[in-house]
This record gives C-alpha cells, structure tokens and sequence, in this order.
C-alpha cells in the first residue's frame, strides 16, 4: 500500500531500497529555503543497521503488509523470547532484537500480544497499550511539595522507574504506558 512521506509514523513498517525497515523515530522538518520533508531514522528488521532518510510529502513509500495474530508470551530463555498461538498452540521463539529492546521489560507471564508477520516470518510484536506493575520503591513524599502535578521517582518490579503521583507508596500496583513508561493511574484490582 502506497502511502506519502510525510504519513510515516514511528513503528511503521515500510520497504524501501527492497527491504523492510521499521520506522523509530520521526522529526517534521521546514527549512527556510526549500520546502518541508519529514526525517526519519529507519531500523532494517533482518540486520538491526539504522539509516536516516528525508521524505518529502510529494514521495510516495510502500508501507509493508503485515499479519497481526495474538499470541500468549510464555517465557524468556537468555536471548529467545517464546509466544503461543491462541487457538493452534504453535510456539514461536523470537530474538530480543526482533521483540525489540525497548519493550522487553515490559513483557509479563501470560501477556496477549501482537505479532506481526511478513510472508509467514515473524518481524515485531506489539504490546497491549497498558500493562500493571508493583511499586517496589517510592521516595518519600516532600513536605509542601503537594502542589498542583507534583511527581515522585519510583522503581517498578520490572526494573523500571517511572515518575508517580505522590499518594503512590511501596507495595501499590500501578499501570503504566507500554509507549513511554509514563504513570496512567492506580490498578484497580
């Protein structure tokens, strides 16, 4: 599917020069002389090299056709990552590169996942958008710090830290942004 340079959104998955690159992070750029492009660092799924490129709005790209199945993650073991299908119970083991570094910690005994497939091989996983975690260590509140949007560092069970209102104490379950690791609210279970 044909789309415009300046639709690519990070995570996409686009092929160009005959191969897949996902998309990581994207800057709207308007120099004063000539017109607006969009700059765009690229990952390429099979080797993990990055390349930075400009699409201006008249380019058109291919965005890659994947296939999203829900899969069950089961285990991690050292660098391979297992998932279960829902309903065939077919194990799949991926690399920490194809889950991808930044979502690993994010990943919890019998997490519902996407997988995302390009001609039956497996190229990424995508997280529900919010996941709940325990408060392992908060810092104490600061006296006369109660003022409107005040937040406290704190350190998940997953190794993370995160910034939390101040009525969040050790030993409280939270849910986070799979996105960003930034606080959503209380767990309510």
């Amino acid at each position: 599917m044909k789309i415009n340079g300046n639709a690519i959104r990070p995570g996409m998955v686009i092929e160009h020069n005959d191969r897949l690159w996902r998309a990581v992070k994207i800057a709207h750029t308007q120099p004063g002389k000539g017109g607006a492009y969009l700059q765009v660092e690229l990952k390429d799924i099979r080797s993990g090299t990055k390349l930075n490129e400009r699409f201006r709005a008249s380019e058109t790209v291919e965005r890659a056709r994947l296939e999203q199945t829900e899969y069950q993650f089961l285990f991690a073991d050292e660098d391979m990552y297992t998932f279960m299908h829902n309903e065939t119970y077919e194990q799949v083991a991926m690399s920490s590169d194809l889950v991808g570094e930044e979502l690993l910690p994010y990943l919890q005994d019998g997490m519902q996942v996407m997988i995302e497939t390009f001609e039956d091989d497996p190229i990424g996983v995508q997280l529900p958008p919010q996941a709940t975690f325990e408060v392992v260590e908060a810092d104490a509140v600061v006296k006369g710090q109660t003022a409107a949007s005040s937040y406290k560092p704190a350190l998940l069970d997953n190794g993370m830290r995160t910034m939390v209102p101040p009525h969040i104490e050790t030993g409280t379950r939270i849910v986070v942004s799979t996105e960003d690791g930034s606080y959503v609210e209380r767990a309510k279970n």
